[in-house]
């Protein structure tokens, strides 16, 4: 259990929790050496106990750590402190991606391409190392307040698919963003990181997923058969250059995707030129599925009939002769062949079964009998025990009895055959990891289809002041850790019960087009106010009707303040200046008042 205060190798203080997921925990800490805070990934308990992983973890983090670049979150140090493992990264102060489409929605189309041309340069520096990242997704993207992104999690994520570990047998990262040839099992390329990205600028255009489905299984087959479909159906203010480079991208061929991550890149770059904007669909060169390969025909030309050769018979003529005598050989030989065989069947259907017959013998029943017990009463019956006794579960035959033979009981056989054994293991058990900070859908999936449990969900309440939670996060469990459980049991996966709640968007720093997409996004009416300040920066919302931390419901009306530069104060032209005291004076002793002119007047 990490504390607060705790040390990590004598050098790297804990001081909060700032994140949680599948794999590990991280953590905000400060490293008292080079006097700088730095983020701490602690892997799992599960994972730190495997020592193949672990191994695989920490060659394949220090391989990462050689990256440096922009867009990629810098590792410091790989260690093992007392059975704990951990990475120490580059601390970034920012929100992941899946964070601001939560709050955004969506993105502009200037926003996304302007992230994806920062993912895909850092992706190319990555790849002209020959290191692949495997699990690409918005969660592992860090965008900071100035719009730079960091990639993460590079380490992670190669050792597991290079292991093949994954946490209930399930298939690692976000089913989500799976490329096709990691779901069918084919293994990870340069292209697999590609379809990813293609997949992220999807969302990050329309705010929703492409492919979606009740478990892991069924979005893993639409990743592999389904076509994506289209953006500019969901906006058609998208440019169909833009469209291009996703279809590009998420073709399920990786012939048709980009060679590498640098001609992604170099796409984007003139995707909003003038020329392209409404360049044609992408058409794929290849078939985007295997199987729907077609094979070339070779055309045969016809013999001509008027070719005679020298003797003077046409050629076509002989070719049939000789076609009509290879055709009474084969005949023959057919002939000749079916009837060894006929004559074969027979023998051994009929003659030598009369010559070696036997009594059959009935196999008697061995269910719940010991070992030793059924096998003398086999043999007494004239049947031989095969030497290897098989084991299998049975929730209804006592531990070390007999379950089964093969042949079954009552069957007839003849004298002498070999029988096997089954014998009880008792009823067939497995053990509950702790799941918290999985995707309940994948969880699900495997613990039902896998291991037959009766599993369900159930929301919580949470508390989101401290972290922000997915909404298919697990955060419970009603069996814990350890415990064992068989077929048709039933487990409770709790899932946070997120009520979208009003955030304080004047402490946030928001502004105008954040409040006008977040109604947009929860169907809210906004009204704009605005109000001359200098206390705060101009266009942004300095308050709001509703109260932060109050649940949002659609069709209501939020009223957001605007902060307005003041109005200049200009003086009037009528109004003499007084540049003294001693001109006011002059003016006060005037002889002619006002007053005198308008009674002349």
């Amino acid at each position: 259990m990490i504390t607060k205060g705790q040390k990590i190798n004598d050098r790297y203080e804990i001081i909060r929790s700032i994140g949680e997921g599948g794999m590990a925990t991280v953590y905000l800490g400060y490293d008292s050496i080079l006097d700088r805070n730095v983020a701490i990934k602690i892997l799992r308990g599960d994972l730190s106990s495997d020592e193949k992983f672990v191994r695989r973890f920490q060659r394949e983090a220090l391989s990462a750590s050689s990256l440096a670049h922009p867009n990629i979150v810098e590792m410091y140090d790989v260690g093992e402190d007392d059975g704990i493992y951990y990475i120490v990264m580059e601390y970034v102060e920012g929100k992941t991606l899946k964070q601001l489409l939560k709050k955004r929605g969506s993105l502009t189309l200037s926003e996304a391409i302007d992230i994806m041309l920062q993912l895909t340069d850092g992706m190319a520096h990555a790849h002209d190392s020959y290191i692949i990242h495997r699990d690409l997704k918005p969660q592992n993207v860090m965008i900071k307040d100035d719009g730079q992104i960091k990639i993460m999690d590079f380490g992670i994520a190669m050792a597991l698919n290079a292991t093949q570990l994954t946490q209930t047998n399930s298939v690692m990262g976000s089913v989500h963003y799976l490329p096709p040839e990691q779901a069918s099992g084919k293994g990870s390329t340069i292209k697999s990181d590609i379809y990813s990205m293609g997949i992220i600028f999807y969302e990050l255009l329309t705010g929703s997923l492409p492919f979606k489905g009740d478990n892991a299984v069924e979005i893993a087959l639409k990743h592999m058969r389904d076509p994506l479909p289209s953006v500019r159906e969901d906006n058609p203010a998208i440019p169909q250059s833009i469209e291009n480079i996703i279809l590009k991208a998420t073709a399920k061929n990786p012939k048709n995707r980009y060679e590498d991550a640098r001609s992604m890149h170099e796409d984007l770059l003139t995707a909003l030129d003038d020329d392209r904007m409404n360049e044609e669909p992408y058409k794929y060169k290849y078939p985007e599925h295997e199987n729907d390969n077609t094979k070339n025909l070779k055309k045969i030309e016809d013999l001509e009939k008027n070719d005679d050769d020298e003797d003077g018979e046409p050629i076509a003529k002989k070719i049939e002769d000789k076609d009509d005598k290879k055709r009474k050989k084969i005949i023959i030989i057919l002939s000749i062949i079916f009837g060894v065989l006929v004559l074969g069947i027979i023998t051994v259907a009929f003659i030598i079964p009369a010559l070696t017959s036997s009594d059959p013998v009935t196999v008697p029943n061995c269910e719940g009998l010991t070992v030793n017990r059924c096998e003398k009463k086999l043999q007494d019956a004239g049947l031989e025990v095969r030497t290897k006794i098989k084991e299998e579960a049975s929730s209804e035959v006592k531990k070390g009895r007999v379950v089964r033979t093969d042949p079954a009981k009552g069957r007839s056989v003849k004298e002498g055959t070999k029988i096997t054994i089954y014998q009880s293991i008792g009823e067939e058990t497995f053990e509950i990891e702790d799941y918290t900070g999985q995707n309940y859908i994948e969880v699900q999936t495997i613990l039902e289809t896998q291991y037959g449990l009766d599993v369900s969900v159930e929301k919580r309440d949470v508390d989101t002041s401290d972290r922000e939670y997915d909404e298919q996060e697990i955060i419970g469990q009603s069996l814990a850790a350890g415990s064992e459980v068989k077929e048709g049991d039933s487990i409770i996966l709790y899932i946070p019960n997120i009520v979208d709640t009003f955030p304080d968007m004047a402490a946030s720093g928001w502004s105008l087009a954040d409040a006008q997409a977040f109604c947009t996004k929860y169907g809210l009416t906004i009204s704009v106010e605005y109000q001359e300040t200098t206390a705060y920066e101009e266009g942004k919302v300095i308050d709001q009707s509703r109260a932060a931390g109050s649940p949002i419901v659609s069709g209501q009306t939020l009223t957001v303040t605007i902060a307005q530069k003041p109005k200049q104060q200009t003086t009037s032209p009528t109004t003499p200046t007084t540049p003294s005291d001693d001109s006011e004076e002059a003016d006060s002793s005037s002889t002619t008042p006002p007053s005198t002119d308008t009674e002349t007047e």
